[in-house]
């Protein structure tokens, strides 16, 4: 137990394969963003803890459902970990120390959780970057088991789960095959970049561009020219007025993507920068 979990560095990330990159240790290092003196070492204990609780429980049970259903009990009933339905975009709900400490948390949050704890104790527990909410998955004798961690780890049957996909697939509903691959495992990388897409959402929204500019730049570190977030970075800068930033970064969009939906916006933006900058010389 005596070990120190030391925090990735963000400058590592990228060179990191999907499988390798810590998912705890980066969920840990984005929350830093926003906690400088958050203790990594506190957190990755308390996950241990849970993990140790139910070890001999677990071990002592042979199928896969029912060890999950022992953890979902221990971390929704017992511990009261639960979705926070009332203020869904607090950002707190994405930061995990904050998780940790108010036992609430949003889809993804709480599936890192789970996720962590099952691994910890054998149990296959993957992420799904399901449309809408985020879900996990085990993998049982005939096919998948689908919980919904926003829900106390609530089991999900395939009809519910076409239901929820629907309205993301312009009403249409999914058959099998494409409801399969929606199921597929999302890897820690995909699992860190929707936290970041979360949290810049949220700011976005609340106008706290500062904190837009470092979650589109997070991803960045995790996935260099990804063009949403190189676009999103950009329009941050501009309303931060760092306008050479802005026009590093939508240009660089305006090249990876330049059939985009918005590619139009973002030149018409790219020359009234280019005239700020005409009168400010």
């Amino acid at each position: 137990m005596g070990e120190h979990l030391t925090l990735p560095d963000w400058n590592a990330l990228s060179s990191h394969g999907d499988e390798t990159l810590p998912l705890l240790g980066t969920a840990l290092l984005i929350a830093r963003d926003e906690y400088p003196q958050l203790d990594a070492d506190l957190y990755d204990t308390l996950v241990q803890s849970h993990a140790e609780h139910l070890r001999h429980e677990v071990d002592s049970i042979t199928p896969w459902p029912l060890k999950m259903a022992a953890i979902n009990r221990h971390l929704f009933e017992e511990l009261g970990y639960s979705g926070n339905h009332d203020e869904y975009y607090d950002p707190r709900n994405s930061y995990l120390n904050e998780v940790f400490e108010r036992r609430l948390g949003n889809p993804i949050s709480l599936a890192l959780v789970q996720i962590e704890v099952a691994h910890r104790l054998g149990v296959p527990l993957d992420g799904v970057s399901f449309p809408g909410h985020f879900l996990v998955r085990l993998p049982v004798d005939d096919g998948l088991l689908v919980m919904d961690p926003f829900n106390g780890g609530r089991p999900l049957g395939a009809d519910e789960l076409r239901e929820r996909a629907r309205p993301h697939l312009g009403g249409d509903v999914p058959d099998d095959n494409a409801l399969l691959q929606i199921l597929d495992p999302a890897s820690n990388r995909a699992i860190l970049v929707r936290m970041l897409r979360n949290l810049h959402g949220v700011y976005a929204e609340r106008g706290e561009w500062d904190r837009a500019a470092r979650s589109a730049d997070r991803v960045l570190k995790l996935i260099p020219d990804q063009p949403e977030a190189t676009r999103d970075r950009g329009l941050a800068y501009l309303k931060l007025d760092y306008h050479k930033g802005a026009r590093a970064d939508l240009s660089r969009y305006l090249h990876l993507s330049p059939s985009a939906n918005d590619a139009h916006a973002m030149r018409e933006r790219l020359i009234e920068l280019g005239m700020s900058r005409g009168r400010t010389h």
